[in-house]
């Protein structure tokens, strides 16, 4: 320790003395100017888990005849003699027989609860819903650089400006991959003793159909070490490359309503399966809780690397352009809470690409 202590001042005196001895370099230069953010990266696919694990039994209560034939699995088949014959279509012939609809259904449409039975569930534990995600849009904003000047050549240099809000577009279809099997009671009971296999993609949101998915405050600062080429007061045209980290904070994250609204719904979904009323579910119907949405970001770091180039219109004053490229990305988060009991009914998770292209164009001064 009391080696640096000695060690540090020496050094920092060393590089006072290096760039007191040339005067043709200012030791400060400020520039602003139009910054513009083009992100290179892909949207990567939704990872979702909700509160029903895998094997949960749940019953089924009054369900509507549609939505009593969409879990079906599209894909059973049955035997009537000789012949094979698509469950779903039967059930269906069935339904629309007169007596036997008097028999399953309570007259408006809907299977009895003692008919419907329970359900076995599964698929709605976790899931990864392939093509989709979320992608950034371009931006531009007002980029202020300050650099510091060890000697004629290296720099530190710091990269901000005013925060843009940047809007996000989602990417593809969200599905929950409903499976399991149905155990019916009453008239179906007797006509299906192994249950009923289900198979349904129930329809979450459609995240293409609204364009923009969401819109965030984004904070990049960025710090850099710069050389610069050539020689203060010999050469007007001076080209740089630089290196650093860029540090990325979003706020103010607002989630569109349309997606939001399918969210809440999905989270009554949950909550009716919890419920014991699956039917519920599978209708669409509100359940006992109260949905809230929360979306958030994680802050993320990522290296920077840049080229650019200043040109001198005086001693002081000068114009800079360059561009960078950060491999950045980050993990947006969405959970839907039933704010009544504090549970955490869904919980989706994406990795954002941002990788962002930044060009910059301004004017500066140096003192």
């Amino acid at each position: 320790m009391k080696l640096v202590k000695i060690a540090l001042p020496a050094v920092l005196l060393g590089v006072t003395q290096i760039a007191a001895a040339d005067g043709n370099f200012k030791r400060f230069s400020v520039s602003a100017g139009w910054m513009h953010v083009m992100p290179q990266g892909k949207a990567n696919p939704f990872n979702i888990n909700t509160a029903v694990a895998n094997g949960t039994k749940a019953k089924v209560g009054s369900i509507s005849e549609e939505g009593f034939l969409q879990a079906i699995d599209p894909n059973a088949i049955i035997q009537e003699g000789d012949n094979s014959v698509n469950l779903k279509e039967a059930l269906g012939t069935l339904l629309e027989d007169s007596f036997i609809n008097g028999l399953m259904t309570d007259g408006n449409g809907n299977i009895k609860p003692e008919i419907a039975g329970t359900s076995t569930l599964y698929g709605l534990e976790n899931w990864s819903a392939g093509g989709t995600g979320l992608e950034a849009d371009d931006v531009d904003t007002l980029g202020l650089m300050v650099n510091y000047y060890i000697n004629d050549n290296v720099s530190l240099q710091l990269i901000g400006g005013i925060p843009p809000k940047v809007d996000i577009q989602g990417k593809g279809m969200i599905t929950a991959p409903l499976s399991g099997n149905a155990m019916p009671g009453g008239l179906a009971g007797l006509l299906f003793p192994d249950g009923l296999p289900l198979d349904y993609d129930v329809p979450i949101t459609n995240l293409d159909a609204y364009g923009k998915a969401a819109t965030a405050r984004a904070w990049t600062p960025a710090f850099q070490a710069q050389y610069q080429f050539g020689k203060s007061g010999v050469n007007k045209f001076r080209p740089y490359v630089g290196a650093g980290i860029m540090y990325a904070y979003f706020n103010d994250i607002e989630l569109n309503k349309g997606i939001e609204s399918d969210l809440i719904a999905a989270g009554h979904m949950i909550q009716n399966i919890k419920d014991n009323l699956a039917g519920a579910a599978l209708d669409g119907k509100e359940s006992s809780g109260k949905m809230v949405v929360d979306v958030d970001a994680d802050d993320a770091i990522a290296p920077i690397v840049t080229l650019g180039f200043t040109y001198d219109f005086s001693p002081n004053w000068f114009t800079a352009a360059s561009v960078s490229y950060a491999k950045l990305n980050n993990k947006t988060k969405i959970d839907v809470i039933n704010q009544t009991t504090g549970e955490q009914l869904i919980h989706a998770t994406t990795k954002i690409d941002i990788d962002p292209i930044i060009t910059y164009l301004g004017v500066g001064y140096r003192f």
